[in-house]
């Protein structure tokens, strides 16, 4: 029963994430007093990529081709690791958050690499602003996980979010636990190029940093940047949601439910948050994510004391 539940969130995963970013932008157009797009548009943008034919530079390698299809297979593979609603992922282990932490970061490596295969020096300098921020982003994912691994004494993310309950929100590992949630709040908007850090929306190539890199990949290539894109959402949005809704009732119909619920509130939240604040400036940026790790270290030292 429990590998079936495993299962039906991985499916939930796959049909659900593209909707994340409809939530997104429909929360934006509703600050903005606008309709905004269909809450199904990235579907529709998936199926008319899909249906569309890839353009090749000559001056790109096989690296360009492989770039969106490492990256999507390393998003799904990620997908398999991570809980939802209490239950285990597919392929839950001990240490297996290192195996995510590295995963997200071949995922990045390959794009990072594509953009570079292309020559331009728009994508060159969104590849290395990339490098840079994620360099200062994957300490504060790593330390918050470690401090969750010695609040729950567990060496698998599974069992780090399953030991976080109501319970545990409650007791003097409450205040820990919320760090780390703040923490990895930071790197979610920093690693899915959301506003602070990042803009989805802009098209000028000076302030881009995520989108300039894939400017040159089109048809299906584009189609698996983007759900990959989509996943790399769900992924680190669960290891959120799995702090801040514990919902554990021992059902786990009802619990992968409140799970996907929160997924969607997050996507609300993230909606609210691009609507208030502003994009920080990009000397700023490095200030805010160091402040993830410092959040990250605070909770770590909270929970070994």
């Amino acid at each position: 029963m429990t590998m079936l539940a495993s299962i039906v969130h991985v499916m939930c995963a796959l049909l659900l994430a593209p909707a994340l970013p409809g939530v997104i932008t429909r929360v934006k157009a509703w600050f903005a007093g606008r309709r905004g797009p269909p809450l199904l548009q990235a579907y529709y943008d998936l199926w008319k990529l899909l249906h569309k034919g890839a353009v090749y530079s000559k001056t790109t390698t096989w690296v360009f081709v492989a770039g969106p299809i490492v990256g999507l297979a390393c998003a799904m593979t990620a997908l398999l690791i991570v809980p939802m609603g209490g239950t285990a992922g597919v392929l839950s282990f001990s240490g297996d958050f290192l195996l995510l932490a590295y995963l997200l970061g071949l995922m990045r490596f390959f794009t990072i690499l594509a953009a570079l295969d292309t020559g331009s020096s728009f994508e060159g300098m969104g590849a290395s602003r990339e490098a840079f921020y994620s360099a200062l982003a994957e300490p504060a994912l790593l330390l918050g996980l470690v401090a969750m691994t010695a609040q729950s004494h567990s060496l698998s993310i599974s069992g780090m979010v399953a030991a976080v309950t109501p319970v545990a929100i409650a007791s003097p590992a409450g205040p820990a636990l919320l760090l780390v949630a703040a923490a990895l709040l930071i790197v979610f908007l920093a690693e899915n190029a959301r506003i602070p850090v990042d803009d989805p929306n802009t098209h000028l190539e000076l302030t881009m940093i995520h989108e300039v890199m894939v400017l040159d990949h089109s048809g299906p290539d584009f189609a698996m940047i983007q759900y990959a894109a989509t996943l790399k959402l769900w992924v680190l949005g669960a290891l959120l949601v799995g702090i801040l809704v514990p919902v554990r009732s021992g059902w786990w119909g009802v619990d992968l439910g409140a799970g996907i619920g929160g997924m969607v509130a997050l996507a609300a939240v993230v909606g609210v948050i691009e609507s208030t604040i502003a994009r920080l400036r990009l000397v700023r940026v490095p200030q805010f994510l160091v402040a993830a790790s410092v959040l990250s270290i605070l909770a770590l030292v909270l929970v070994m004391r």
